[in-house]
């Protein structure tokens, strides 16, 4: 749904610099000397596979050797998809699937010639492009849009999740953050390792009135640099995405459950101390309760009471440069599970809802404090194969140490399917401050809409008594996955905002096996307010009109150590809607994959801004530069990924040149060492050395972070984690321990302290435990 990260910056200014014709040229030819020699291996979209339920018991041993694996019909037969998608996998695959009265079976048997396998840890929920892998893909409401995944490593770690979008989307189509009890075993042999997956029809939705659901198998084969799968797949698509998937046909109806209720209750209690507050120490022991209820075997009713997010992992720590707010991402899971038709309304520069506005705000000095949830509800799920619903509605308790009165945030959408992966889906989300009247600005406030930019002065204003958004986003992608296109409008209400309060954009992307081009731009007005939401030009910009183009070419050499390479252009521009020019980029890049994992990118970029707002950015102790002034820069980037099966992998991102009317070196990167599969060592960090003239400010900024992830077994794992920033003053340290004694149950115990780095006083800390049980009814 439009660019990930929007950048507003220069390609049309009339300083020495590419211009829009320079950078076409360039980008163009390119694409037309890429080579296509090699033409895609023939794919079988539709592919049948046949189910029949179980005639005896299944036992979890990695054996196969029930007769109902030995008549199930296998798939088998995989294409490589990468690094080429011309031939068979040299290391084959197969596939079953049967099924019993409370449980979907699968097995792999995944051949190989006994190589060490790679395997990070034993850390369930795994990062998958870091593992040796085997997963099923899942699309039970046979919409070709919606689905699940489950996948386990060579040495039986687990990884489950959901899929938006037809899985056609990269990253944003994966949430890995969805949790739900199954069971697997793997068992290795010389010249391979076979795996049973149990899956409880409890464990996910699906459809049980359709005879066939959309189905893929995908192997993850790191340690050679290989993706394969059952249906071929053409190399610049993803082989998981429903555009390239059988369908697995039920000889034998699944079952229908009318029972379906999991309670999660949770004992969470802890001790903290804050040397800033009054008083400064403080102890709690609460309890309690999360539930799960299928409405339907495709319909789910999500229940919180009470929730606690202690065990949550902290946010890592940035450098933002820039005038704009970072959006740090969501790591609470009841937010998380089914979210993907709140999470990608409207566009990245215009976000309708963005869960973190929820039990999280700002006091008056910009610090993150928890806002304690009363209770909350989601439903979500399939009303048939071509309607989905998704609603929200949380409930909040005043904060008055911030001035925060209790809030009540409703959030709805409802989608509708169309054609073979296209969907539109109109969304309503709504915040209300409960018992708020006129002159209440002084007893509550709204550290966020404190102070408002309105014609170009600051006014403050008492609490906004409600926000209400309405939205609607079309999402279309051709039967191939060649076309995607994306439009979205929302329209905002306030109890004072009248007028240019709208936002909408277009996006379309174009993929074939040589090039990569995507188009579109969006309009946010000046008063457009989604205080659910996240729009981070708010208050940067009175409304802007944004343009981008995007392109990357590919060359496909036959030689034994590159995949592909080529060239890349983005071009991004932002205007106020009077049409007046305020920021710009114009960037030419050129990319190598290697076949050992490993990448290369040098990029040039050209950066132009006209400030609408005063701003300096190392931070407000300095001199600002005003609101009006122009500045145009260049620098070079460069990044560098080493071979990621390694034990010792590295990823180093330097950008060096010009910053405003000064400079800025700039150094990132991450060092990994891991102790296969019992843990890691990494040291992550972001160093900045900003020289700006005279009174504008000279500062050296870092962050290091170093980690260490100890995974004793697949149930005991140990995070330690140490961020020292010099932009915040602060050193800061977690360490979280985890238990998982039972499946989807957990024990945690969590250490947070905060100290000067001059002294390594402390000035704050917190140990908290949780303890949560699952429970199915």
């Amino acid at each position: 749904m439009g660019p990930e990260n929007p950048i507003f910056v220069d390609f049309m200014r009339c300083h020495p610099r590419p211009t829009l014709t320079v950078l076409l040229s360039f980008f163009l030819c390119g694409a037309t000397l890429i080579s296509l020699a090699q033409a895609p291996a023939k794919n079988a979209p539709g592919m049948k596979l046949s189910i029949r339920k179980a005639t005896g018991p299944i036992t979890l041993d990695g054996k196969l050797d029930e007769p109902d694996w030995q008549n199930a019909q296998p798939a088998k037969d995989f294409f490589l998809n990468y690094p080429v998608d011309t031939a068979h996998a040299p290391f084959q695959t197969e596939a079953r699937v049967t099924f019993d009265d409370h449980q979907f079976y699968v097995s792999f048997v995944c051949y190989d010639d006994g190589t060490k396998d790679v395997v990070q840890s034993l850390r369930r929920d795994f990062d998958f492009d870091t593992s040796d892998n085997m997963g099923v893909f899942l699309g039970p409401y046979n919409d070709a849009i919606n689905g699940f995944y489950f996948i386990v490593t060579p040495l039986g770690v687990q990884l489950e999740g959901t899929i938006a979008s037809g899985g056609a989307d990269g990253d944003g189509s994966y949430n890995e953050t969805w949790d739900n009890k199954w069971y697997s075993k793997v068992t290795r042999y010389p010249d391979k390792w076979i795996a049973e997956l149990a899956i409880p029809f409890k464990s996910f939705r699906y459809k049980s009135d359709v005879d066939e659901w959309n189905i893929t198998f995908l192997r993850y084969d790191l340690k050679r640099n290989m993706t394969s799968s059952w249906i071929a797949t053409p190399i610049q698509f993803i082989p998981a995405s429903f555009a390239y998937s059988g369908k697995l046909v039920w000889e034998d109806k699944p079952p229908h459950h009318t029972t379906n209720i999991s309670l999660i209750p949770f004992v969470a209690g802890g001790a903290s101390q804050d040397k800033t507050a009054d008083p400064p120490k403080d102890s709690e022991l609460q309890a309690g309760l999360d539930a799960k209820i299928g409405i339907t075997p495709s319909l789910n009713l999500d229940l919180t009471v009470n929730p606690d997010f202690s065990q949550v992992e902290v946010d890592r720590q940035v450098i933002n440069l820039t005038r704009f707010e970072f959006q740090f991402p969501e790591r609470r899971q009841f937010f998380l599970e089914n979210n993907d038709l709140f999470e990608r309304m409207g566009f990245p520069e215009a976000r309708t809802f963005f869960s973190r506005r929820i039990g999280l705000a700002r006091d008056t000095s910009g610090a993150l404090v928890r806002v304690p949830i009363l209770y909350g509800a989601r439903l979500s799920g399939s009303l048939s194969k071509n309607w989905r619903v998704s609603m929200l509605n949380m409930q909040t308790k005043a904060k008055e140490s911030i001035g925060l009165p209790g809030q009540n945030f409703t959030v709805a959408a409802i989608q509708r399917n169309f054609w073979a992966q296209s969907n539109v889906q109109f969304s309503f989300v709504n915040k209300e401050s409960l018992g708020v009247e006129e002159g209440d600005s002084i007893k509550y406030f709204n550290p966020d809409l404190w102070q408002k930019k309105w014609n170009g002065r600051d006014t403050i204003r008492s609490l906004n008594k409600y926000n209400r958004v309405l939205a609607v986003d079309v999402e279309s992608r051709s039967k191939d996955n060649t076309w995607y296109s994306s439009l979205y409008y929302s329209h905002s209400f306030d109890d004072f905002n009248v007028s240019k309060n709208q936002t909408g954009g277009g996006w379309l992307t174009y993929t074939k096996r040589a090039v990569n081009l995507s188009v579109g731009g969006s309009l946010i007005q000046q008063n457009f307010n989604a205080e659910v939401g996240f729009v981070p030009t708010k208050g940067v910009y009175p409304g802007i009109v944004n343009y981008y183009l995007m392109g990357q070419g590919f060359f496909w050499p036959k030689g034994k150590k590159v995949v592909n390479h080529g060239p890349g252009i983005n071009a991004q521009v932002s205007t106020l809607p009077t049409g007046l020019m305020t920021d710009q980029l114009a960037n030419l890049s050129y990319q190598i994959n290697f076949l050992n994992t490993s990448s290369v990118q040098v990029m040039y970029n050209y950066i132009f801004q006209r400030l609408t707002n005063s701003f300096n950015p190392i931070n407000d102790e300095f001199i600002k530069y005003r609101t009006g002034e122009e500045f145009g820069w260049n620098n070079i980037t460069a990044f560098y990924i080493s071979d990621q099966r390694k034990v010792f992998r590295y990823n180093l991102q330097t950008t060096f040149g010009e910053f405003y009317n000064g400079s800025n070196a700039n150094v990132n990167g991450e060092v990994n060492y891991r102790y296969q599969p019992y843990g890691a060592l990494s040291v992550r960090f972001d160093y900045n050395d900003i020289r700006l003239p005279g009174l504008y400010g000279k500062e050296k900024q870092f962050i290091v972070s170093p980690r260490m992830d100890l995974t004793f077994t697949d149930k005991l794992f140990l995070t330690t984690f140490l961020q020292y920033n010099t932009r915040a003053d602060n050193v800061n340290l977690n360490a979280r321990f985890q238990w998982r004694y039972k499946p989807a149950s957990d024990f945690f115990v969590v250490y947070t302290e905060n100290y000067l780095p001059q002294t390594f006083a402390s000035k704050s800390r917190a140990l908290v435990f949780k303890f949560t049980y699952w429970l199915n009814i």
